[in-house]
């Protein structure tokens, strides 16, 4: 029973984990860059959640899609302030802009909300769902559903939309893309406003069950970093399982043993990985971008 119930909150944790990642990814396949406000955008999507809930006194699952919109927004600006101007520079123009980008995130949240942790209402409820004897958390299995339905929804996007071929198209291949008549400079514009929309959908599943900090960002950027390493650099299945298995660590693991020594286990496990398959383990040796 014990068993079943760590499963299920790793699985939410993984869920919400997995979110960051793919955000952090598609914008890594349509630029070639490094999004390092990918974290504090997270962080930024929880405040907002935290922000909005007393104004719109509704179940989380309500609140979502105003977030997801606010966030893609965000995304939108990002998109223009810390990647368009900077995209003909060289590669580490971008990675500084980013992190400056992050930067004014944390220092804006702590001046409009303040240091303090801050919650996010749940998606459904704070109760609990009693399946055959067994006692396991709504906001858990809300979270799992939430983020199982914006993934797949995605991934279908991805296959059967114009608009989803699209970018595809610019991720693999962004000159002959343009050469196809294919708008690349939008579309990189919609890969930053859905990574932003999902790190704040994201941002919300985290906030109701681990609050949300101002400085929260660079943990969960990390975090995202080691699951796309984990899964193959810019793999999008890889993402989600890396961000499972860190998931399956730091909430499984740390059961059994402490949770730093969990921590360990999973950077080593990393370096294990990085030995025997550098590429990660859904990666290609050609670094064929998903």
């Amino acid at each position: 029973m014990l068993a079943l119930q760590l499963l299920i909150n790793g699985l939410a944790l993984g869920a919400a984990y997995a979110l960051v990642a793919l955000g952090f990814v598609l914008v890594l396949n349509a630029t070639g860059a490094v999004n390092f406000a990918q974290g504090d955008l997270v962080m930024a999507g929880g405040m907002l959640a935290a922000a909005l809930a007393p104004h719109l006194p509704v179940p989380g699952l309500l609140l979502l899609p105003v977030v997801l919109a606010l966030m893609a927004g965000l995304g939108l600006l990002v998109s223009l302030a810390a990647y368009l101007p900077l995209r003909r520079r060289p590669p580490v123009a971008v990675f500084i802009s980013t992190i400056a980008v992050g930067i004014m995130l944390q220092n804006g949240a702590t001046v409009l909300f303040g240091p303090e942790p801050r919650t996010a209402p749940p998606l459904l409820g704070a109760g609990t769902l009693e399946v055959g004897g067994l006692v396991l958390p709504q906001q858990s299995l809300a979270i799992v559903a939430v983020a199982a339905l914006l993934i797949g929804a995605q991934q279908w996007a991805f296959a059967h939309t114009q608009f989803g071929r699209r970018l595809r198209a610019t991720a693999q291949d962004a000159e002959m893309a343009r050469a196809c008549g294919v708008p690349v400079t939008a579309m990189v514009m919609a890969t930053f406003a859905l990574g932003a929309a999902y790190a704040g959908a994201a941002g919300l599943l985290l906030a109701n069950q681990f609050f949300v900090t101002p400085t929260a960002g660079g943990d969960l950027i990390l975090k995202a970093y080691v699951a796309v390493t984990i899964g193959g650099w810019g793999s999008i299945p890889g993402a989600v399982a890396g961000a499972l298995l860190i998931a399956l660590f730091e909430v499984g693991v740390s059961a059994l043993i402490s949770y730093p020594a969990a921590l360990g286990a999973l950077y080593a496990t990393l370096l294990a990985i990085l030995v025997a398959r550098p590429q990660g383990l859904f990666g290609e040796a050609a670094r064929r971008r998903a």
